[in-house]
């Protein structure tokens, strides 16, 4: 009896499991993401100093166009703040409207000056990868366009003194660019150019427009 008991124990049919296989997967992704904020077709004389970052939260919807699902278009939407330290000052002046003087270091002691945008922000991208329906760890190059609406804004000076100002209506209110993300798995390159400027045509400096367009250079984390 102790012998049958013995070999029975080696004699259990085994079992195979086999993974469920979706045919019909996507790729719905949070996204995460840090940039390195620059301005382009500055005035001659402003300058950035320092670090303007950036931040992006939000979340896409994945929708395959072909067979092997490697494929697809990408609707989201999302938040983001973006900060810009340079050494253009933005003051309110007694009539209501808002001046830009550009800040001279060897006349004006200051330890910050910039200005903030925060923005609702709707990506919408074409997306291939190497993905499968089993592999989640893959190449990818998403690319596409992003617009923004811009929220709420506001600048800040400290210096001698302190100035403050909230909602300054010559920011652009929609902005938009061009946009790639590149890598592998979580971790991804991403670059944004602007195609229309920061501020709106009402803003002048020495009598000349504020052209200015923003490019954000840095990291985006697709998590599902």
């Amino acid at each position: 009896m102790c012998l049958f008991s013995f070999l029975s124990s080696f004699s259990q049919e085994e079992i195979l499991v086999e993974q469920e296989v979706d045919s019909l997967y996507k790729e719905d992704q949070f996204y995460l993401g840090v940039t390195y904020n620059l301005l382009v077709n500055r005035p001659e004389d402003v300058s950035q100093s320092g670090f303007s970052s950036g931040f992006h939260l939000g979340y896409i919807k994945d929708m395959p166009i072909n067979l092997k699902r490697n494929i697809a278009i990408g609707v989201g939407l999302g938040i983001s703040s973006n900060s810009y330290n340079q050494n253009m000052l933005i003051d309110k002046i007694s009539d209501g409207t808002y001046s830009y003087t550009v800040l001279d270091d060897s006349e004006t002691s200051y330890t910050k000056n910039k200005f903030t945008t925060y923005m609702i922000e709707a990506p919408i991208e074409f997306r291939w990868r190497t993905s499968t329906p089993t592999e989640y760890k893959f190449w990818r190059i998403y690319t596409g366009f992003k617009f923004g609406y811009v929220l709420f804004n506001s600048s800040k000076f400290n210096g001698d003194t302190t100035i403050k100002h909230r909602n300054i209506s010559d920011f652009n209110k929609m902005q938009y660019g061009f946009t790639i993300s590149a890598g592998y798995n979580t971790w991804n390159i991403h670059f944004y150019y602007a195609l229309n400027s920061v501020f709106s045509k009402d803003a002048q400096l020495d009598s000349a427009g504020l052209d200015m367009h923003a490019i954000k250079i840095g990291l985006m984390l697709y998590l599902l």
